[in-house]
């Protein structure tokens, strides 16, 4: 239904004139759900639109400063800024095209005129000073002219539009690098109080089979699990500076300038998730998010360019005139009779060109349905995006809960077995074996607990905010 509609209102605007066709925004998609099956999340507020600023909705300072830092750092959006201020630039120059063009020349020399200028009638060498205007200017009476203008603001318009998805994409990027950062120092300390219960182990067995109460393989089991428990540290040290070394790069910073790059940052169990989270509707949606307003600016950039294509099959009318004082002397170069001056009309009209105009509006013409097919499927994939976020919020959430339990069963289950040890009913065994049950549930809430806060930052950020330009 939504594609039918994006091509019916293209084919009406390629058909409503002749010289170019005026472009139309695509209709809204009438669907106003994102997902089939009916979403069972907590805190979804359908209707409301997350804040420009959606990060501030996780209420952390730490979080809002890195934001700031990144707004003033990152050179990938630096690079955008200068690209849309070259395209308004742009902008400007063309918009210059709609009115005369006026130059001021000069000059002075010293002439001999020959047979080829005069025949056999001979002029002596003279020299000659001259000063004036001339002025030229194109009658855009089938609006070439203004369709290049409105082209290249459709061009404007995507480089503000692409700016604005730099900084969405920037700014989700220093959320879910932060959330990496302090979900891994979490998982990073859990393990290291796991280390020293396990070398605490280590010893009590050690003292205990030198007495005689357990076997030298009890002893050997306790070493092995330190030594086991202890290889999962590296990789989180190393999944922590990787999230450190590109958040620095977010914020423009080289890995080793950066001064905060060894700052322990917030406790997990201080991070706090919005009460609320809320969601735009689809016909929001597509007015919103930079990508679908990016493709949209190219649409409207190609459907001018039918435009421009369609004015050069006509004729070109030009208007000149120029006006100037010349003299041999300088001291009568400004009196009534050195007045010099001329008026021009010319038409320039194409008769043969091999079929080269009518080949440029033809591909013009497939440009603004390849247009339309990518503006089609940006929408579908931003609705594919939405629909994938929901669930994984309603899926994060069924995680969490069952991560939460497994977490308070593998506590219980490390007491009885330490009791049953200590009044020698199991072996040492089976207190390693609940122990290591009871660090993997400690580690897979974290794991859960992370990507719950990535998961809502990538919601809030796919139904979000504007970027730069509605902040």
């Amino acid at each position: 239904m939504f594609r039918s509609l994006v091509t019916a209102g293209v084919m009406v605007a390629l058909s409503a004139c002749a010289v170019g066709p005026d472009f139309k925004r695509p209709d809204e998609p009438s669907v106003t759900r994102y997902t089939a099956a009916a979403d069972q999340t907590q805190r979804l507020v359908y209707g409301q639109t997350p804040p420009n600023d959606w990060w501030t909705l996780f209420q952390n300072e730490e979080l809002n400063r890195l934001m700031q830092q990144a707004k003033e750092g990152n050179f990938t959006l630096a690079a955008a800024r200068s690209s849309l201020a070259q395209a308004e630039e742009l902008l400007a120059a063309r918009s210059g095209t709609r009115l005369p063009q006026v130059n001021l020349g000069g000059g002075a020399g010293r002439q001999q005129l020959g047979a080829q200028a005069l025949g056999d009638f001979q002029l002596p060498t003279f020299t000659y000073y001259a000063i004036g205007a001339d002025v030229r200017y194109t009658l855009d009476y089938n609006g070439g002219v203004a369709r290049s203008i409105e082209q290249q603001r459709a061009l404007a318009e995507y480089y503000q539009h692409e700016l604005d998805a730099a900084w969405l994409s920037l700014t989700g990027n220093v959320a879910v690098q932060y959330f990496t950062i302090v979900f891994t120092q979490a998982q990073i300390q859990a393990l290291e109080e796991l280390l020293a219960e396990d070398r605490t182990n280590v010893d009590l067995v050690a003292r205990a089979q030198q007495a005689g109460i357990v076997t030298k393989v009890d002893e050997l089991s306790a070493r092995s699990q330190l030594a086991q428990d202890t290889t999962l540290l590296p990789p989180l040290r190393q999944q922590l500076d990787t999230a450190r070394h590109a958040l620095a790069v977010l914020l423009g910073k080289a890995p080793g300038e950066w001064a905060d790059a060894q700052s322990h940052f917030t406790a997990a169990s201080d991070l706090r998730l919005p009460e609320q989270l809320p969601v735009s509707l689809p016909s929001e949606l597509v007015r919103r998010r930079p990508d679908i307003l990016s493709a949209e600016s190219q649409l409207h950039a190609a459907t001018a360019a039918v435009g421009v294509a369609t004015a050069n099959l006509y004729p070109q009318i030009t208007l000149s005139g120029n006006v100037s004082q010349q003299s041999t002397r300088t001291g009568h170069l400004f009196d009534a009779s050195s007045l010099a001056w001329g008026v021009i009309s010319g038409i320039t009209a194409p008769l043969f060109d091999g079929g080269t105009l009518r080949a440029e509006r033809r591909a013009a013409l497939q440009a603004v349905q390849v247009n339309a097919a990518n503006y089609q499927q940006t929408v579908l994939h931003s609705f594919e995006q939405v629909a994938n976020l929901l669930q994984a919020a309603r899926h994060d959430e069924e995680l969490l809960l069952a991560q939460t339990e497994a977490m308070e069963t593998a506590r219980s289950s490390v007491d009885l077995a330490r009791k049953s040890y200590s009044a020698g009913n199991v072996g040492v065994l089976t207190v390693l074996d609940a122990e290591r049950q009871s660090l993997q549930a400690r580690l897979g809430l974290l794991d859960a607990q992370s990507k719950r806060f990535v998961n809502t930052a990538e919601l809030l950020l796919a139904v979000g905010g504007s970027g730069l330009s509605g902040s």
